[in-house]
């Protein structure tokens, strides 16, 4: 799977198989269910959990919670749309 078909992706039901959790919360929030990303990657100790976790809280208008989640991953708070950090984000996962 590349970043096309994983975006291809976004209208169906549910994601593919075998994603990684932080795959898994990047399909559910470009597919708009903002929570469920949320749950899953929050309680996640590492910097790719608080990386995700950043952006979502970016995305949801709580600036000073981002950027504590930024701090949490060793990034500072990009200036790109929020559609350009969610393909950036996901294009990384897909390298690792």
């Amino acid at each position: 799977m590349n970043l096309s078909t994983f975006t291809q992706s976004l209208t169906s039901d549910a994601p593919p198989s075998g994603l990684s959790v932080y795959l898994q919360a990047m399909w559910h929030e470009g597919s708009g269910d903002w929570q469920k990303a949320h749950e899953l990657i929050q309680d996640l100790p590492d910097k790719t959990a608080a990386w995700l976790h950043a952006y979502l809280h970016r995305k949801e208008g709580d600036t000073w919670n981002a950027d504590y989640w930024y701090h949490r991953a060793g990034r500072q708070r990009p200036q790109l749309t929020l559609d350009e950090e969610w393909q950036s984000i996901t294009t990384t996962l897909f390298e690792v």
